[in-house]
């Protein structure tokens, strides 16, 4: 018997990816607004950084996660409909820095 405490706490996944599919919407309805991190993530992006060790270390800070599980969260942000309704300029510029990445490949 299963006492109802299957949540993982804050939606984050696991290493294997779990959690990431739950961005869309799932089943055809109406998908849910973006959460307090994913909005959190763009924020971070959509500042102007000196150099690496600050973004990293206000990634540590402010959302407690490494800078490897941020890169993972934003690239499938990119792909997200709502990322793009909430920032359209920041989603839209780092698609296309992606996109210029993956052509040099």
């Amino acid at each position: 018997m299963t006492g109802g405490t299957e949540t993982t706490g804050d939606g984050a996944g696991t290493a294997d990816g779990a959690g990431a599919g739950d961005r869309t919407g799932g089943e055809g309805g109406p998908a849910a607004p973006l959460s307090s991190r994913d909005e959190a993530v763009l924020a971070v992006e959509r500042r102007s950084w000196p150099g690496p060790g600050a973004k990293e270390r206000v990634i540590r800070e402010r959302l407690g996660i490494s800078p490897t599980r941020y890169y993972q969260l934003l690239n499938a942000l990119l792909d997200d409909p709502r990322a793009l309704a909430h920032d359209p300029v920041t989603v839209n510029r780092l698609r296309r820095i992606r996109d210029a990445r993956r052509a040099r490949r």
